[in-house]
């Protein structure tokens, strides 16, 4: 004679619990180390294009950067990329809307991939540090910030959920081929 079993039964259509590990303190310092790093570089490249800091041009030498490399109103262009990466670099480094900065600084940095070109990968004119930037914005958009970040505090960011960062990646992305449509 066997003996009864529990038999456990999943009521229907219901899907499967989503089986996540806690994040170790080293992870999330690593995402804090990273998030710093890469977010403060791009604040300040920024600020380079904004106001001339860091022995950047500011608008009006930017402007015309932008203008030869074929973008209309050369200022404007300047201002815009200016605060992408000021304010994208800024959410980056304090973990606040993770997603959406990582996005502006992706979205930012394949026009500077394209104005950069292709030509080699490696310096002097190569394109590895804007791929790197690029990636790394980009992972941080899908990883989230870890938990010594401002997104904790927000309620629909707490728990990071990876379609955030994809939505946010696609809408960089389509910003980011805007911006190469309309430059010459």
């Amino acid at each position: 004679m066997t003996s009864p079993s529990v038999i456990t039964t999943k009521p229907q259509g219901a899907a499967p619990a989503a089986r996540t590990l806690p994040a170790t303190p080293g992870q999330d310092a690593g995402l804090l180390l990273l998030r710093l790093v890469l977010g403060l570089t791009m604040a300040a490249h920024g600020a380079q294009k904004l106001f001339g800091w860091f022995g950047g041009g500011g608008i009006s030498g930017t402007g015309q950067f932008f203008t030869a490399s074929g973008y209309p109103a050369g200022d404007a262009m300047a201002v815009l990329a200016g605060l992408t990466e000021t304010l994208g670099g800024l959410g980056l480094a304090a973990g606040l809307l993770t997603p959406l900065a990582g996005a502006a600084v992706v979205g930012t940095l394949v026009n500077a991939i394209a104005v950069h070109g292709t030509g080699s990968f490696f310096a002097p004119a190569g394109i590895e540090y804007e791929l790197l930037l690029t990636a790394g914005a980009a992972a941080l958009a899908l990883t989230g910030p870890g938990r010594y970040a401002a997104d904790r505090f927000l309620p629909v960011l707490r728990a990071h959920r990876p379609a955030h960062g994809a939505l946010a990646l696609a809408l960089g992305a389509v910003l980011a081929a805007v911006m190469l449509l309309v430059r010459n």
